[in-house]
């Protein structure tokens, strides 16, 4: 049995296509094309939706789902800069006191903004030294109960101690292996969080479990002054030349932030053919500056685009990257809106090795989305990228599909109950808040 949709238009690689739709059958594309030449079998489901648009599933390339415990917490932490946020206040309020059933909590509500969203696949780094072993797994069984394609990590480091740091490396290499044995669309990689928190040894350790576990090796890299002014303290190089250095730099790592990164730095990135995940909106909560998209583009980089945890309205996210680089550039023509699209779907899939989605192919993964077409302005081949990245949000994502299983359909999630998902983070939040309770 197979699907097919009939949409008002189809979003694929070469434009705006009027009066499109697709067949799915096991989770992939076979056809797409004109509604009269699509192939429909007696026993397909037909699925019509001429008042929308149907385009690839976003790609949400560097997530924290248990940030959501942040959200609109009080602490008495009062944060200056970078590593006040971190050392103040983000490590001792949040992620130090992580637990099982806080990653259960959050990762449940975090499919839920993910799918209203229109996010099909995502990475995401669990950071949380006292949630380990098996923090990996609690996040597993619910991303899979959601329908998404996920890759999750934990972010390992030497912070909390040797046990621990030894712990983290455990945990992403046994989750790797025990994914690919199992199959599905949940995966793992390897995170490590910065130099200031991985010595030398620690660093190439985890280069090398990853490449030994065929899967990709990814780093925070230069999310403000203080990991690069730290370098030169304690080495004498930059961030980037000491990964380099020390052999960590090619085509299997995947760095997120890259903000306070020099022009001679890019280039070393774009040479060793090292991916980039960007965060505009968390960038500037921190405080951590602006970082050189476009120069990393213009490069030939592949860049992806992440929420972090922080706002995770993905519309909002494109919103964000195609207006804050205009203002810094202090060129309008910066960040036209058909890249920003790119880097949130295909740009952003390449970013994570996931060949098989990002754009609507025949072949490629059912990853689908439906967006209400119902703007007070009209939708056509000259304007669409602007129209979705600038006039539309997850309330017009009315239908969603990854590996052709309907998570969303006519505006309702079918796959996660959000009703039960929010009250159980908001207990939970409650209680993380006043432990006293």
């Amino acid at each position: 049995m197979g699907t097919v949709i009939k949409g008002g238009y189809v979003l694929t690689p070469e434009g705006l296509q009027k009066g499109w739709g697709l067949r799915t059958e096991e989770g992939r594309i076979t056809e797409i094309g004109p509604w009269p030449v699509l192939t429909v079998r007696a026993d397909d489901e037909v699925v019509e939706l001429p008042g929308r648009l149907l385009a690839p599933g976003f790609v949400n390339g560097h997530n924290h789902m248990y940030g959501f415990l942040s959200h609109g917490i009080t602490a008495e932490a009062l944060v200056t800069e970078f590593s006040s946020f971190l050392e103040d206040y983000w490590w001792p309020y949040v992620e130090d006191r992580l637990d099982h059933e806080l990653v259960a909590a959050t990762t449940a509500w975090a499919c839920v903004e993910m799918i209203d969203s229109g996010v099909t696949s995502f990475a995401d780094i669990l950071e949380g030294p006292h949630a380990i072993p098996g923090a990996l797994e609690v996040e597993r069984e619910i991303v899979e109960r959601a329908g998404l394609r996920g890759l999750l990590s934990f972010e390992a480091c030497q912070r909390a101690g040797e046990e621990i740091g030894a712990l983290g490396l455990e945990e992403n290499t046994g989750f790797i292996r025990a994914a690919r044995e199992r199959g599905g669309l949940v995966q793992g990689f390897l995170s490590i969080h910065t130099l200031f928190t991985c010595d030398e040894n620690y660093v190439k350790r985890a280069k090398a479990l990853a490449d030994g576990s065929r899967a990709p090796m990814h780093m925070h890299l230069c999310e403000s002054v203080y990991e690069p002014g730290w370098c030169w303290e304690r080495y004498g190089k930059r961030p980037v030349e000491l990964y380099d250095e020390w052999g960590c730099l090619d085509g299997n790592v995947l760095a997120s932030q890259v903000v306070q990164v020099p022009e001679e730095d890019l280039d070393i990135l774009a040479q060793r053919g090292v991916r980039a995940v960007t965060m505009p909106l968390s960038n500037c909560e921190v405080g951590g500056g602006v970082a050189p998209v476009t120069e990393m583009l213009e490069r030939g980089m592949t860049v992806g685009l992440g929420t972090d945890g922080y706002v995770n309205n993905f519309f909002e996210v494109m919103r964000g990257a195609f207006l804050i680089h205009k203002a810094h550039r202090q060129d309008p023509q910066a960040m036209p809106a058909k890249t920003v699209y790119r880097m949130a779907t295909e740009m952003g899939a390449r970013a994570l090795g996931l060949e098989e989605t990002g754009t609507l192919e025949a072949g490629k993964a059912a990853d689908v989305i439906a967006i209400a077409l119902d703007t007070p302005t009209p939708i056509n081949e000259h304007n669409v990228y602007d129209q979705l990245v600038l006039f539309r949000g997850p309330a017009d994502v009315t239908d969603v599909m990854a590996a052709g299983r309907w998570l969303k359909r006519e505006g309702r999630i079918l796959t996660i109950d959000p009703s039960a998902a929010r009250e159980r983070l908001r207990a939970a939040a409650e209680s993380f808040w006043n432990p006293q309770r």
